[in-house]
């Protein structure tokens, strides 16, 4: 049912505990983002990514300006964003928690495209990009990213994050991997 409220009320603001449990409910692709340069070498698991356009292609990330690579991110002109397997829950978990940023990275293998942003070798996909705007949103910056480049596409059911937990998503025709240890 679906409550009105007499005109010219305010309603009360939403509770950040609330907004964030009913965000939980929401299913999202789960990637790393990572990036090289003069800030360092720096990546973090994120869900907040989405499409902007194809024409140029371009992306948007939101980063929370407390993450440890957070500087790392600000500093650099590029990033990658990593779309991650069913069978890559441990690096997700690894570059989502309080992990040495040398123990993330050492936890997988790495390639690069054309920005020199670290691209996870058997990931779904990934967006090699330069970061064209960014904008302070409460405790996050969007950055609004162009794609320059696309990995070779990898092979597997998708890994989604809903519910507090990471979940497989079957992808049209995909044959499933074996789960990393």
């Amino acid at each position: 049912m679906i409550q009105t409220r007499p005109t010219g009320t305010t309603p009360p603001p939403v509770e950040g505990a609330a907004f964030r449990g009913a965000m939980a409910r929401v299913a999202s692709a789960v990637h790393l983002v990572t990036t090289d340069g003069p800030g360092g070498r720096a990546g973090f698991t994120a869900s907040a990514v989405c499409s902007v356009s194809d024409a140029p292609p371009t992306l948007l990330v939101c980063i929370n300006r407390t993450s440890s690579a957070y500087a790392a991110v600000s500093a650099n002109a590029a990033l990658c964003i990593n779309t991650l397997a069913a069978d890559q829950t441990g690096i997700a978990a690894a570059f989502g928690g309080r992990t040495p940023m040398e123990a993330r990275f050492a936890a997988a293998a790495w390639t690069t495209l054309l920005t020199g942003a670290p691209v996870l070798q058997g990931a779904l996909t990934a967006f090699d990009c330069r970061i064209v705007a960014r904008h302070p949103v409460g405790t996050h910056d969007v950055l609004y990213c162009e794609v320059l480049g696309l990995a070779e596409p990898g092979d597997g059911h998708g890994l989604v994050y809903a519910d507090r937990d990471y979940h497989t998503v079957p992808l049209g025709g995909a044959a499933p991997r074996e789960a990393a240890a």
